[in-house]
């Protein structure tokens, strides 16, 4: 493996059986084995060698809430905080519990999933921080609904589009990012953004997510180190996909019909950027099939550490849709990405932030001492007081910025679009003036055009209450968490570090114990006598046969699931014509030829 690169940490867990499967009569197909990390798929009424797949860490239905944090996304929220990029998503069957892993249940503190409990840590973190260490969070909440981008923390209903740029990389254009400052102001955009997502109830789930979320939350940090700021931004994408659904199953029509379809076309799509980072061989990773892929880019063979969660259904009714959930998680294991820490990030709004603070108090210094404000200081100061701030600019206002130095730009859309764009001096000029002009009226103070000693003492009040506003929102150590906070989190801090270096001794230990059981069987030994070598050469040709059988089963099994894949595709395909041919039938009544031809 290169140097740096780490695998996707995958992980499995297994809900109990629900009331549907319980009135059905299921039986459990699926067993779970801690010890190994293992899953045992067994098919019904068959006679089959059971399907055996190992994973990072597997959990049963007895599992709790705190255990799979702890244990899967604690680490990972530790390297965010470091100033690496996270993700962790859930995927899997609709119904199986992707949505209770992520979020659980909001008013229960021991069913909280992992959601409300990674900012709980995040916060904890910063309130322990080193003396003069700065945080600046933000968070922002998106979901793909019909492979629309839609902004859960806005009121407007507007479809955002993905963009990417050399320095950003990929963004979604005119996201809503809020800036927190305490545990309670997160909660407050989840749950706002929880009540705006798309559920629905189909036979298989009475709330069943009609769309995929992220939930990001940005963490930049500054430190003063040898007389310079050194600064780190992390980014942490906390996953809910929808789940994955059989028409047969759900008994969906009309609207969730064609959602089931969306949904099951960007899971398609998926699977396929998953197995052909696998395959190694694949000159083309098709990120850009679907919405989802495209803002995953970074997760899945990018530079973030990534854990994904294999929720799972216990029932044998749900047989197909549990083998091909764990082999897509199977095949996740294999993918590699090279994290790295995000040192001095070009956009660091912490640095502006922190630029801005300066020059308004250099400002407020120039009043105290009764001389005018030096207007060059007025035109760098800018508005950052809204506590909702569209923190990704503008195509059109990044291609300015960067060719004020006389540079040529490529922003490239979703589309594989070029914009290429020039600046001349008088837009240069425009646009400056038009910044001085917004400053002013957001601050009150007008650069000086006469006596300097003319500028009211309200507007030093203004400049002073400014500053105040903006320094609010930089988050310090002990100011993140109240006093019960605080020593709940101390608690579960040091539980949690101890928690980790114990699952990292046993992972060291499994991996040994398979290691050494795979190398047993072409181990070659001396024995006592010919019967002991017989005895021992049948034992490992059986498990051989074993294998073998079983190899042989999942070819078979691959292709009759591609086959089935490929008829449910066949199958979208076809309604979808059959939509597009009422759609221009409905036209064609409305408007005249020549009209059509300009839709």
């Amino acid at each position: 493996m290169p140097k740096n690169a780490e695998c996707v940490k995958v992980m499995v867990r297994c809900r109990p059986f629900n009331g549907r499967e319980t009135s059905l009569g299921c039986k459990s197909s699926v067993e779970i084995d801690s010890n190994t990390n293992s899953v045992q798929l067994y098919k019904p009424n068959s006679k089959e060698v059971p399907k055996r797949f190992t994973y990072d860490s597997v959990y049963d239905g007895d599992s709790k809430q705190s255990d799979i944090y702890n244990e899967t996304a604690f680490p990972l929220v530790e390297s965010v905080l470091e100033g690496y990029n996270g993700t962790i998503f859930a995927y899997g069957q609709t119904g199986c519990g992707k949505t209770h892993t992520m979020l659980g249940v909001q008013d229960d503190e021991e069913l909280k999933g992992i959601i409300p409990r990674a900012y709980v840590q995040i916060f904890g973190c910063i309130d322990e921080a080193k003396e003069g260490v700065k945080y600046l969070v933000r968070c922002s909440y998106l979901e793909i609904y019909n492979e629309s981008i839609l902004d859960l923390l806005s009121d407007k209903k507007s479809k955002l589009d993905v963009k990417e740029d050399p320095d950003k990389g990929i963004f979604v254009q005119g996201l809503t990012g809020v800036i927190v400052k305490s545990t309670s102001e997160v909660n407050a955009c989840m749950l706002r953004g929880n009540g705006r997502r798309k559920t629905g109830e189909t036979a298989m789930n009475k709330d069943s997510s009609r769309s995929h979320s992220i939930f990001t939350i940005y963490i930049e940090q500054m430190e003063e180190a040898d007389g310079d700021q050194k600064i780190k931004a992390g980014k942490l994408h906390l996953v809910d996909l929808a789940g994955s659904e059989r028409q047969s199953k759900t008994h969906a029509t009309g609207d969730r019909l064609k959602e089931a379809q969306k949904i099951n076309l960007s899971l398609s799509a998926l699977g396929n950027v998953i197995s052909a980072l696998v395959d190694g061989k694949a000159k083309h990773i098709p990120y850009r099939d679907s919405k989802l892929t495209r803002l995953l880019q970074d997760s899945l063979g990018g530079n973030t550490k990534t854990v994904m969660i294999a929720a799972l259904s216990p029932a044998d009714d749900n047989y197909d849709e549990t083998l091909s959930t764990l082999r897509y998680a199977s095949r996740a294991k294999s993918i590699k990405n090279k994290p790295i820490i995000n040192e001095d990030p070009k956009d660091a709004l912490l640095r502006e932030y922190e630029e801005e603070i300066k020059q308004l108090k250099d400002m407020l210094k120039q009043l105290s001492q009764g001389r005018g404000i030096d207007p060059t200081v007025v035109k760098k100061a800018s508005n950052q007081l809204s506590d909702e701030i569209m923190f990704e600019d503008s195509i059109s206002s990044l291609v300015e910025k960067i060719e004020k130095k006389g540079k040529k730009v490529m922003i490239i859309d979703e589309n594989d679009e070029v914009k290429e764009t020039k600046i001349d001096a008088e837009g240069h000029q425009k646009s400056l003036q038009d910044r001085i002009t917004e400053i002013e009226e957001n601050t009150g103070i007008k650069s000086p055009e006469g006596d300097p000693s003319d500028i009211a003492d309200t507007q030093k009040e203004k400049l002073e209450k400014l500053v105040e506003e903006m320094e609010k929102k930089l988050v310090q150590r002990d100011h993140g968490l109240d006093d019960k906070e605080r020593n709940k989190a101390k608690k579960l801090r040091k539980a949690q570090l101890a928690l980790k270096k114990q699952k990292e001794q046993q992972q060291i230990l499994m991996e040994q114990k398979l290691k050494e059981e795979e190398e047993k069987l072409f181990y070659e030994k001396q024995y006592k006598s010919q019967q002991e070598q017989f005895e021992e050469n049948s034992k490992i040709l059986n498990e051989l046969r074993i294998r073998y059988k079983g190899a042989l089963q999942e070819i078979k099994d691959l292709e009759e699931e591609h086959q089935n894949d490929h008829a449910d595709l066949v199958n979208t395909v076809r309604d979808q014509q059959h939509e597009l041919m009422l759609m221009k039938g409905m036209l064609k009544m409305i408007l005249k030829d020549h009209e059509i031809e300009k839709v």
